[in-house]
């Protein structure tokens, strides 16, 4: 959060527990002027009965009464009027702290898309104007055509993603599952990211013929996001590993990595929309925050369980456990 952002937090805060310490105060103040009102009014009417009346002690027990219900009367409103500002104050409260953290969320976010899809267009121009305006050979011209594909694979991913949530958002996706041969799937997708990226190492241990009940384009992002994030936050010379593997009772698909790991405060906020560790003024790795969310709402979607646990010595583990009907 920028220093703007957490001075307008301050802000509200400091505003908020002065507007509600102030309704506290004024209820307070109303009931004790009401209690003195009463215990006033009592006097007066007791002091009105005439002492040698034969009723004088059934009356002034009638007014004492009468004076103890105003107290209890007050006491009731007052508490219940207090529940419901306390009750009220805490919604309002959560549901501001929760608006300005969306917005600096959203804002991250428009930040971050922009890198990631001006870094894409940027280097696809400027292959094709060099294939434009010069004579190369046909290794090179096959390197940068390569190149080029592999940045729009990579606008492709991310137009899917944000795609995928902003349907996910206005609930209009609707399921079309089917048997899905994982394995070749999953295969597919490494095959993919070693052509992408041949400097990286990854390791895997595939089980042959696992199949799912699913939607494969889902599953194919699913895959590749959880790849993709592996690469993305484990050093350049160390492998990443993917596994997959099937029992009588789950399926369990598997990125580990050899980066820095996650908080245990941060395993559960990690899947959250829009949430990346750090800020980015200070990030290295680049993101739009939707991957790991989408990886959640995906894995939601076919009944299967997505969690992260710490790998040794150190990084991550990526697990995703679907029931093997």
């Amino acid at each position: 959060m920028t220093g703007s952002q957490k001075r307008k937090l301050a802000t509200v805060t400091v505003v908020y527990w002065f507007l509600l310490s102030y309704m506290v105060a004024a209820l307070i103040w109303w009931f004790i002027a009401l209690e003195k009102q009463n215990q006033l009014i009592t006097s007066i009417r007791l002091s009105e009965l005439k002492k040698d009346h034969p009723s004088y002690l059934e009356n002034a027990a009638v007014i004492e009464a009468g004076s103890k219900r105003k107290t209890f009367q007050y006491i009731g409103e007052g508490s219940t009027f207090l529940v419901l500002i306390l009750v009220g104050a805490v919604f309002v409260f959560r549901a501001t702290r929760r608006q300005i953290k969306g917005a600096q969320q959203q804002q991250n976010f428009m930040m971050a898309v922009t890198h990631e899809l001006k870094t894409p267009i940027a280097v696809a121009q400027l292959n094709l104007e060099t294939l434009q305006k010069r004579q190369l050979d046909e290794d090179k011209r096959q390197k940068l055509i390569s190149n080029t594909l592999q940045e729009a694979n990579r606008l492709n991913t991310l137009c899917n993603n944000i795609l995928f949530a902003a349907q996910l958002d206005a609930g209009v996706h609707t399921q079309n599952k089917q048997e899905i041969h994982l394995s070749d799937l999953v295969e597919g997708c490494i095959d993919n990211f070693k052509t992408r990226y041949p400097q990286r190492m990854i390791e895997e241990a595939i089980q042959a013929s696992v199949f799912l009940q699913g939607e494969h384009l889902l599953l194919q992002m699913l895959v590749n996001n959880l790849i993709e994030n592996a690469l993305k936050y484990s050093p350049k010379d160390q492998p990443i590993k993917v596994g997959l593997i099937a029992s009588a009772d789950t399926i369990q698909f598997a990125v580990t990595d050899l980066g820095k790991g996650v908080e245990d405060a941060e395993k559960q906020r990690i899947f959250n929309k829009f949430y990346r560790i750090g800020n980015e003024n200070t990030r290295k790795a680049k993101g739009t925050g939707l991957g790991l969310y989408l990886c959640k709402k995906i894995a939601d979607g076919h009944n299967a369980y997505i969690s992260v646990t710490d790998n040794q010595p150190q990084g991550c583990i990526f697990t995703v456990s679907f029931k093997n009907a």
